[in-house]
C-alpha cells in the first residue's frame, strides 16, 4: 500500500510561485518589430547571467551545495550566450557593449546588507529575474513562427523555469520556509512595480 504524501500548500506556493505583473502585448509586439536588437540584447542578458552564477559562487565558497549548482548554470547560460551569438552572426550582426539593464539595477538596490539576508535576498531577486525571462521569452516563442528560432526559445524558455525553481530551492536550503515565504511576497511586489514603470524596448527588460 503506497504512502499518502504530505502536500505542503506554502511550500508548494513558493516554489512555483507567479509573477504579479503581466509583460503587455505592446512589448511583444516591439520585440518582434526589431529583432535584431532583440537578439543583442539577449546575448549580454546571458552573459550577464553566467557572470552573476560566478559572482555567487565566488561569494559563498563555503555552500557546497550553491558552488555546485552554480558552476553549473555558469556554463549553461554560456552555452546560450554562444548560440546567441550565433543567431547575431547569422543575421550579419556585431555584439554591442554591455548597456546598463536599469530593471536588474533597480532591483539589486532592494538587496538588504547584513550577511544572511544579503544572500537570501541575492537568491530570491535571482530567482525572480529568471522567472520573468521564462516569461517573456515564453511569449517570444509563442509569437515566432515554425522553425529554429521559434524551437530555440522554447528551449530556452525551459531553461529559465529550471532557473527560478532552482534559487527558490537554494534560499530554502539556507532559509526557513517561512522566511523564504516573507521576503519573496515583498519581492514580488517590488518587481511588479519596477517592471510597470520601465519603458517598453525591444530588450528583455
Amino acid at each position: 500500500m503506497k504512502k499518502t504524501q504530505l502536500v505542503n500548500p506554502v511550500l508548494d506556493e513558493v516554489r512555483n510561485f507567479s509573477l504579479r505583473y503581466a509583460s503587455p502585448l505592446a512589448w511583444v509586439e516591439v520585440v518582434m518589430a526589431d529583432f535584431d536588437a532583440f537578439l543583442l540584447d539577449h546575448a549580454s542578458a546571458e552573459k550577464k547571467a553566467s557572470g552573476m552564477a560566478i559572482s555567487l559562487l565566488s561569494h559563498y565558497p563555503d555552500r557546497k551545495d550553491l558552488v555546485a549548482a552554480m558552476a553549473e548554470l555558469a556554463v549553461e547560460e554560456l552555452v546560450h550566450f554562444r548560440e546567441v551569438i550565433k543567431l547575431i552572426q547569422g543575421r550579419g550582426l556585431e555584439l554591442l557593449a554591455d548597456a546598463p539593464d536599469d530593471y536588474v539595477n533597480r532591483f539589486r538596490r532592494l538587496m538588504r546588507k547584513g550577511s544572511d539576508v544579503y544572500m537570501l535576498d541575492r537568491l530570491l531577486i535571482a530567482s525572480i529575474v529568471e522567472a520573468r525571462g521564462h516569461e517573456r521569452f515564453g511569449l517570444i516563442a509563442d509569437a515566432l513562427p515554425e522553425g529554429n528560432l521559434k524551437k530555440f526559445y522554447l528551449s530556452i524558455t525551459a531553461s529559465e523555469a529550471r532557473h527560478h525553481i532552482l534559487f527558490v530551492d537554494l534560499a530554502l536550503k539556507y532559509f526557513s520556509l517561512e522566511e523564504v515565504a516573507s521576503r519573496l511576497d515583498e519581492l514580488l511586489d517590488e518587481e511588479a512595480t519596477i517592471m510597470a514603470s520601465l519603458p517598453i524596448k525591444a530588450a528583455l527588460h
